[in-house]
């Protein structure tokens, strides 16, 4: 036992002078220490992502409301939304019905009739649009631990008279906490799987990818060290250890180097951009002891992949090493075919899991297409080198052989473009799919900014309509929505009812004592909007406005100038039974959270972008050094120095531009794919055809660049023994 402790520990010691003297030793130490940092940094993210929603789901069960329909309850409660600048808010108005009627957590006291609690958040974001005196008079702010998160905003509104006791929108509450129901922010958050999912399709692949290639820089010497301890009597426990010790320290380097970005966060609050989330440092710091655990699997994954990617064969008959540089393993072809048959298989499974297949497929395939398209540039090789020897052009038939025996290393260059490739491809895609609704807010609000506006109420008599008139800016007209949804086969539409005077603001004339028409004339600008938005649109005329409590109703207000969003909502809000939500035409698509989820992929996809970057800057920096000293010799045997072009052009250039063409194809095979799955989306051929364009202008550099280093190279090249 002692003996084998003390060679194990000769081979560690081995492999940490190897790491300092092998041949761009430097290279590949800075290499594993930028993987290892980045695999820890997105294992940590993903800690700090499940540690804050724990976090928010503990505050949220603090707070929520315990709903009784007996006589217990103490409280009156109605939840309503709201906007600042594209951000939602959540307002909860409460009426208390006794002196001690239950306070949920952040708040001390509840606010005199008419006065107001609000988030910090709420304040500083809103403070321009004149949120202190939109709900009623401003009292104070939430304490931290009534907010799921520090960005949170969110309104207490105590109503200033007593509510109708036969609106239904207002419920009974007993107490709160004790898992009552989900409020503010957490009344649509998605499952934790969501962003784990995103985070690691989008970042935590680059990272894995990085390590790939950090561990293959420099492998032609390792290779030779693994087959001479194989040809000594070394067993993999023997390589395992001096390849450990090899990469022992910059793996180690860059894990610890991972914590500097979570002890931050665990220190004090973090705004990540550009989502404007607030990340809670109290959640970050409390999962220390999952944080470390987890960066040790990252330190292990990491130096797996060193060892993993350094093998000889293992019948015993030959000492040469079984690398990716000699040959295309026929499993990663195969777990290709896996990655894919789920992407096709994924509209076959349930509704909820099909995203969730069809993400793992996505990761898998992206993973191993380099390895499918190293394959096919290898029998490219091949042919390339009979060609060449055919024809007499040594270029061609020196890059063919060295294609056909190295794959591995079109697979590492390759591989940043292609995972590049898709990031960006994915990112277009998701943003269009959760945005064409935003996209179309967005447009009317350029076309007619915010001089149409819809109140959405449960029930408003004529005098309380003509009070809210009252209150609103001047110039500014009432009018109501009706919607009408009369079944199959006949097609729903929207009646707009208001008086003769109303309607001829929207150029609509009156015909008889119950219809109104468009004119011939030009139409109204905001009558096309509305046509946008609620499809076939009637008119009605109507002399007193009001509105049904049954939900089929709400109110249009039309202000005589833009900018007036803010006045209505004070109107509306301030009213003695206010209104549940208040938005612009379209504006509820502004702040949705499926508005909201483009940040995040952007978030994730330029994180990930960045490690591709640096992958694929390794992986050309390596080659170059190998092209180098490899082909400066053949300027004393050809007597001329095209021949480097010639070579790198064959066995570096063609290749990728193969791989980004099968690249460009798959992706846009993908990306059809994906829209038709969930019904929503477009592919942007500009954003593909110009990542396409990118990837081949890298192409040409490559082989340029390499050739410029080996004829460098070959002006100081002298014979030396090996």
């Amino acid at each position: 036992m002692r003996e084998q402790a003390r060679t194990a520990g000769k081979l560690f010691r081995i492999g940490l002078a190897a790491g300092r003297s092998t041949p761009g030793d430097r290279l590949r130490r800075w290499g594993l220490f930028c993987a290892a940092a980045a695999v820890a940094f997105v294992t940590l993210a993903t800690v700090a992502t499940v540690a804050t929603y724990h976090g928010r789901e503990t505050r949220s069960d603090a707070r929520g409301p315990v709903i009784t329909f007996g006589e217990g309850a103490a409280l009156l409660y109605r939840e309503g939304i709201d906007s600042v600048g594209s951000r939602p808010v959540s307002v909860v108005f409460v009426h208390p019905l006794t002196s001690g009627a239950p306070l949920p957590a952040g708040v001390a006291r509840w606010p005199d009739p008419g006065e107001v609690l609000l988030s910090p958040e709420l304040v500083r974001t809103g403070r321009g649009e004149g949120i202190l005196n939109r709900y009623g008079r401003y009292a104070g702010t939430v304490t931290r631990d009534g907010l799921v998160t520090p960005s949170e905003r969110i309104a207490y509104v105590r109503v200033a008279v007593a509510p109708p006791k036969d609106d239904p929108r207002w419920m009974g509450v007993s107490a709160f906490g004790s898992g009552g129901g989900a409020t503010g922010e957490m009344a649509d958050q998605p499952s934790v799987t969501s962003p784990v999912l995103a985070l690691w399709a989008l970042t935590g692949l680059p990272a894995l990818a990085l390590a790939v290639v950090a561990a293959r820089v420099g492998s032609r010497t390792r290779d030779r060290r693994s087959s001479l301890l194989q040809a000594l009597g070394g067993t993999w426990r023997h390589r395992t250890i001096v390849n450990l010790g090899e990469a022992a320290i910059p793996a180690v380097l860059g894990t610890l180097t991972a914590f500097v970005p979570y002890a931050v966060a665990s220190v004090q609050d973090i705004r990540l951009a550009p989502t404007g989330y607030i990340l809670d440092h109290h959640d970050v710091w409390a999962a220390w002891p999952a944080a470390m655990a987890s960066a040790v699997v990252s330190l292990l994954v990491v130096l797996g992949i060193v060892v993993g990617t350094h093998r000889v064969t293992r019948d015993g008959m030959s000492t040469r090493p079984a690398s990716f540089t000699s040959r295309v393993p026929a499993w990663r072809t195969a777990v290709f075919g896996v990655g894919v048959a789920l992407v096709l298989t994924s509209q076959y499974m349930p509704r909820k899991a099909q995203l969730a297949v069809f993400t793992c497929g996505t990761v898998v395939m992206w993973a191993f297409l380099s390895s499918v398209v190293a394959l096919l540039t290898r029998h490219l090789g091949s042919w390339l080198a009979d060609n060449g020897k055919r024809r007499g052009h040594a270029g061609r038939m020196i890059g063919g052989r060295w294609t056909h025996a190295h794959p591995g290393v079109i697979v590492r260059l390759a591989l940043a473009m292609v995972i590049g490739i898709g990031i960006v491809a994915q990112m277009q895609v998701w943003t269009s799919r959760l945005g064409v609704r935003s996209q179309a807010a967005v447009a009317t609000h350029q076309r007619i900014k915010d001089t149409v506006i819809e109140v959405t109420a449960g029930g408003m008599t004529a005098s309380e309509t003509d009070r809210f008139r009252s209150s609103l800016p001047a110039g500014s007209i009432v009018l109501n929505r009706t919607f009408y949804d009369p079944g199959a086969p006949r097609e729903p539409w929207t009646t707009i009812g208001g008086s003769c005077r109303d309607l001829s603001v929207l150029r609509v004339t009156c015909d008889g004592d119950t219809t109104a028409t468009t004119g011939s004339g030009a139409r109204s600008a905001m009558v096309e909007e509305l046509r946008r938005w609620y499809g076939d649109v009637r008119f009605a005329r109507a002399p007193r406005v009001s509105v049904k409590p049954d939900g089929t109703q709400s109110l249009l207000v039309v202000t005589a100038a833009p900018g007036q969003l803010g006045a209505v909502k004070q109107a509306a809000f301030t009213l003695p039974n206010p209104s549940v939500q208040v938005e612009a035409l379209g504006g509820n698509w502004w702040g949705s959270s499926r508005a909201r989820l483009p940040n995040w992929i952007q978030l994730f996809g330029v994180t990930g972008i960045l490690f591709i970057l640096v992958a694929g800057s390794m992986s050309a920096a390596a080659e170059f050094v190998r092209v180098r000293h490899a082909l400066a010799p053949l300027a004393v045997l050809t007597g001329h120095r095209r021949v480097f072009r010639s070579v790198t052009s064959w066995h570096l250039t063609v290749p990728l531009l193969i791989s980004t063409v099968v690249t460009g194809v798959v992706t846009a095979w993908h990306s059809v794919f994906f829209i038709a799955l969930v019904q929503e989306g477009s592919v942007s051929w500009t954003v593909l055809g110009l990542g396409v364009m990118a990837c081949a202008v890298v192409s040409l550099a490559v082989g340029f660049l390499g050739a410029r280093a080996a004829a460098r190279e070959a002006d100081q090249w002298r014979p030396a023994a090996d």
